[in-house]
């Protein structure tokens, strides 16, 4: 953190949930956001915000962090299928992994995969975005089965999906959003 940010973590929203971290920050002027970090809910809020404002606050992002989620919470065996029809649309059918799945301990990565293995872990964090953005990340990670490394030929593979570059911009401003590139962030204003 900079050094002139003053976070202060609350435990919980007072009484009501400890599953919610509550971080003040003298840098925050008028936004809120929060994310998920494991089984607990972090919510970023300006300092001087008064504790009801809080309360308030913390009710609505838990509302909208769980409606996004419902929206877009593909599992496992959808998301194993939409990796092989991406395969297929974009690759080829040549990239076939043996299992897809999400996982909650990338914070700095929106994805990984072992090519030894054949196995992709999507991050959670990409759980929400839109879906032009999830499958951007899903056709990285599968171009990584065919071309281990970031060289001309895994760009090449992935210059076939057409919203490439709009979701790698996409992701690089979700990451360089108020907080670190390790939280999903939900501004609001």
């Amino acid at each position: 953190m900079a050094a002139d940010r003053v976070d202060r973590p609350t435990a919980g929203t007072g009484p009501t949930d400890p599953a919610v971290e509550v971080r003040r920050s003298s840098r925050r002027r008028r936004t809120v956001s929060a994310y998920r970090e494991g089984d607990r809910t972090v919510v970023l809020i300006p300092a001087q915000m008064s504790a009801g404002e809080e309360a308030r606050w913390v009710r609505a992002m838990l509302e909208r962090l769980e409606r996004r989620e419902r929206r877009s919470a593909l599992d496992e065996p959808e998301l194993s299928r939409r990796a092989l029809a991406l395969s297929n649309q974009y690759l080829g059918g040549r990239a076939r992994p043996v299992s897809v799945r999400w996982v909650g301990n990338q914070g700095a990565r929106w994805g990984s995969c072992t090519p030894i293995d054949g196995t992709i872990r999507i991050s959670d964090r990409v759980r929400g975005l839109p879906e032009y953005v999830v499958d951007y990340v899903l056709l990285h990670e599968l171009a990584h089965l065919l071309v281990p490394n970031h060289g001309p030929d895994f760009w090449s593979l992935l210059d076939a999906y057409p919203r490439t570059e709009r979701a790698r911009g996409y992701l690089e401003g979700y990451s360089r959003s108020d907080e670190s590139a390790d939280h999903q962030n939900d501004d609001h204003e």
